[in-house]
């Protein structure tokens, strides 16, 4: 209950500094007075033109993850150091918002899993195509069949793969 008061805070503090008071005031509103919002009926249209779709998306995920840390159905960082991969993967895919790519960052960055191989992900399909001088990005499928041979070490692929497109990119960007 303290994560989802500490995130609900953050949003808003966030939400002010991007969209200015009023609105952050706005989306507290829809945030924590759903109930008496829905009670007001057309009020919702006008504050969705307001705020715009992504504005309300966002808001909807952060309730969301507040909700389900509130219930503890999320794994503590401790708790998800002792689980495998895809366990993680599965329990927080059900937070609205948080898909695969989100949980592999964090596989990866936060809690420093050694076989993580985002294959969704853009760099990694660039850096992919430009490392076995592809002409057309990859489909994430043929990324993943390739990365079976970087096992267990897929995370370290990963970066190589980040590397290759970040450089490739810096390069088409120099003068000369």
């Amino acid at each position: 209950l303290l994560l989802a008061r500490g995130a609900a805070r953050t949003a808003e503090l966030a939400t002010r500094a991007a969209l200015g008071a009023s609105r952050a005031r706005l989306i507290r509103q829809l945030a924590v007075e759903g109930a008496t919002l829905a009670a007001c009926g057309g009020l919702l249209g006008v504050a969705l033109a307001w705020l715009g779709t992504p504005a309300l998306a966002k808001l909807l995920s952060l309730r969301d993850l507040a909700r389900h840390v509130a219930d503890g159905e999320l794994p503590t960082l401790a708790e998800a150091r002792r689980l495998d991969d895809d366990a993680i993967v599965e329990r927080l895919t059900r937070v609205r918002g948080i898909g695969r790519w989100t949980v592999e960052m964090l596989l990866i960055f936060r809690l420093g899993r050694p076989d993580v191989l985002p294959v969704d992900d853009y760099g990694i399909r660039k850096g992919f195509a430009l490392a076995c001088r592809k002409r057309e990005l990859p489909a994430p499928r043929d990324v993943a069949k390739r990365g079976v041979r970087w096992k267990p070490y897929r995370t370290v692929a990963s970066w190589y793969l980040w590397r290759a497109a970040e450089l490739a990119a810096g390069a088409r960007r120099r003068p000369g």
